[in-house]
Parts: structure tokens; C-alpha cells; sequence
């Protein structure tokens, strides 16, 4: 049986033929160069019928109302609800990934009936989300979706949001990211040693997203390391991680250190202690950086917002939960309520009252 004829999907962008019949798949720096019936890596992306295919376009593993802070957000609306999708797949195959089960998926059976962008527009408006976010697995696998429900989203006044690991390449990083308001860009290390043994990808394609978005976007920016015992969090490595975010994107770019808990193919490492996320925030603080933050602990210090000139607490966290606010807010930039110093990110005049409430919607399908 010809198996290009059974797959089933989307027009994809980001590809050409090659000389020997195959195509290449232009989106990632895996550029997988596929046969009639191939999958790429990722699995949704795949030559049919002589032509790119994204086989995940409309189709959710599930949707879920989060507060912002858990993707994590910790300067973009806080205390709002954002309303969380993701589909299939994946273009890293981290051997630690908390979302296996959907990331490392083959079942397409698991992902819902078709959800159009206008879809998910509407049902993140109808529930009062603030934002839409594209999480889960990683965007950028599914990026034709992806910009056609931001665009909806932008047409009823909807933020978007994408947490990914910034592995895209240069051609198609400006279409994707254009439609993004917020973004958390998950680094998980800072060595080549670690992205090619742990995750089977490199460390430079990343390292130039992040510039990228810095440089060429209006997008806020953060940034998140799960930390793993003997894996990526020497000092050293901390180190040269947090001075190059600070010399290369800005002291003000919020950095979440996220403890690690055995999962996937690492069930045998041992959690990271809280003392680890302490001792590399220390770090990260040393070097200059104004927010670092600790997650995946309760760590009521570490979650909360300081001002970096008169270290007043000017957002109080306790889990997703907001506390002490002490911030003036004008036009969307807020500033220090003691000392007037401006405190970077995207605010509204008051915070929200979402908390750590979690709520699955199941959205009306076609």
C-alpha cells in the first residue's frame, strides 16, 4: 500500500524538494528530509502525496483554564486565567519531558475533534481568559495552527502566548513569533553536551531565538531551566548561562528556575533539592539579573516579585496565588509603589483573582 495516500492534513509551509525526490522540512533545525509516507522527528509533519503536511492542524490534545503564572508568566497580566492548548508531538526528544504522554504521542486517536481558530477565539473570550496559550507540547511543530488561531484571538481582543524551547529556524521564526504576545522560552541548559545527549538537539539555534525575539520582537520575553541534578546545575554552568542572558538579552528578562521530578526516561534521577534552585538563583541574582524566580517548590520568597532598586516586595506569591501588590501601573507599565523604579513586564492597573484554580473546557466542536 502506498502510504503517502493515507496521511491525512493540512497544507504545511516551510519545506522544499530535493534533487532525489525527497522533501525537506524547512521549520526546525532537524531539517528532516522525508520519503512519500515519512513522518519527521516531530511526527505531525509529513510528505503526502508529494506535498508538506501538518496532520495535527485543528485537532487538541485538550484544552484547560491555567493561571497565567503557570506557564510560567510572572510579569505578563498577573493573576489572569489564560485558556491552554496543545496537539501532538514534538521536535526535541528531551529524555526528562514532564508531557510525554502527549509529546511523544502516536495515537492520534488521543487528540479531540476538530477546533477551528475561531473555535478557540470565541471560547477563550466567552470564559474570560485574557490570553490564549500554546502549550503542552511545542508550538513551532504546529505553527500554521498556531498563527490562525492567534490571528482570531487578536480579532476579539485575545493576548497569545507560546511556550516553547525556541527550536525553529530563522525562515520560519517571523511568522511564528509575530503573532505572540508573551513568550516563555523553556532554555534547558547551557552546554552543547547537554541538548545533544539529554534532548537530541543544539544549544545554538536556541541561544539565536532568544536573540531574535529580544532584537526583532515586541513579544515579552521569559525564560525558564528546569534545573536536574548533575545534569545542568553546576555553578559554573549557572554562571555563564546568567551573564550571558544578561549581557545578551537584558537584566530585565525574568528568568523561572523549575525543579525536576523524575519522569520519562529519567525516573532514576533523584528530585532537585530546593536548596539547588536557592544556590542558582543566588547565582543568576549575582550576575545581575532583576527577577529569577524558583517553581515546581513551594517557595513563597523565591515565586515573589522585588523591586531590583529598593527590594521591596512588590508582587506576593504563594503558589499561583497573588498576595502583597505594590505597584502604580499606568498605560500598561507599572512601577514600584515605594520607590517609583520601573518594573518591567505587562501590567493591568490591579491584578486578577484567577489563583490556582484549573479548569478543563471542552469546547463545542465541528
Amino acid at each position: 500500500m502506498d502510504t503517502a495516500i493515507t496521511i491525512r492534513g493540512e497544507p504545511a509551509r516551510y519545506w522544499h524538494r530535493l534533487d532525489d525526490g525527497r522533501l525537506q522540512c524547512d521549520l526546525c533545525p532537524r531539517y528532516c528530509k522525508l520519503h512519500a509516507g515519512q513522518r519527521g522527528l516531530c511526527f505531525v509533519r509529513a510528505n503526502g502525496d508529494d506535498e508538506m503536511l501538518l496532520t495535527t492542524y485543528g485537532r487538541s490534545s485538550g484544552f484547560c483554564v491555567d493561571p497565567i503564572e503557570k506557564k510560567p508568566l510572572n510579569h505578563f497580566l498577573p493573576g489572569t486565567s489564560v485558556l491552554s492548548f496543545g496537539t501532538a508531538g514534538c521536535n526535541l526528544a528531551c529524555k526528562f519531558c514532564q508531557n510525554w504522554d502527549i509529546t511523544k504521542s502516536r495515537e492520534f486517536d488521543r487528540l479531540q475533534a476538530t477546533a477551528t481558530p475561531t473555535d478557540i477565539a470565541a471560547a477563550a473570550a466567552d470564559g474570560g481568559s485574557r490570553s490564549v496559550a500554546y502549550t503542552y507540547n511545542d508550538p513551532v511543530i504546529f505553527l500554521e495552527y498556531a498563527v490562525d488561531v492567534a490571528a482570531a484571538c487578536h480579532e476579539r481582543g485575545i493576548r497569545n502566548v507560546a511556550v516553547t524551547a525556541g527550536y525553529i529556524t530563522e525562515d520560519a521564526r517571523e511568522e511564528f513569533f509575530r503573532r505572540m504576545d508573551a513568550v516563555n522560552v523553556d532554555l534547558k541548559a547551557f552546554t552543547e553536551r547537554f541538548y545533544w545527549k539529554i534532548c537530541g538537539g543544539h544549544l545554538d539555534p536556541v541561544l539565536e531565538t532568544l536573540q531574535y525575539l529580544k532584537a526583532e520582537t515586541n513579544a515579552w520575553l521569559e525564560l525558564t531551566t528546569l534545573l536536574i541534578p548533575g545534569e545542568n546545575d553546576a555553578d559554573s554552568e549557572i554562571d555563564a548561562m546568567t551573564r550571558w542572558i544578561a549581557d545578551e538579552l537584558g537584566c530585565d528578562v525574568p528568568l523561572h528556575f523549575t525543579a525536576f521530578h523524575p519522569s520519562w526516561k529519567m525516573m532514576d534521577t533523584p528530585s532537585t533539592p530546593k536548596s539547588t534552585l536557592t544556590r542558582c538563583r543566588e547565582i543568576a541574582l549575582r550576575n545581575g539579573l532583576n527577577y529569577v524566580y524558583t517553581g515546581n517548590v513551594h517557595d513563597p520568597a523565591g515565586a515573589s516579585t522585588y523591586c531590583p532598586g529598593c527590594h521591596t516586595l512588590v508582587i506576593g506569591r504563594d503558589g499561583y496565588d497573588l498576595g502583597g501588590w505594590n505597584l502604580a501601573v499606568e498605560d500598561g507599565k507599572a512601577a514600584c509603589g515605594a520607590c517609583g523604579k520601573p518594573i518591567a513586564g505587562v501590567f493591568d492597573a490591579r491584578p486578577g483573582h484567577w489563583g490556582a484554580r484549573r479548569r478543563p473546557v471542552r469546547l463545542a466542536m465541528h
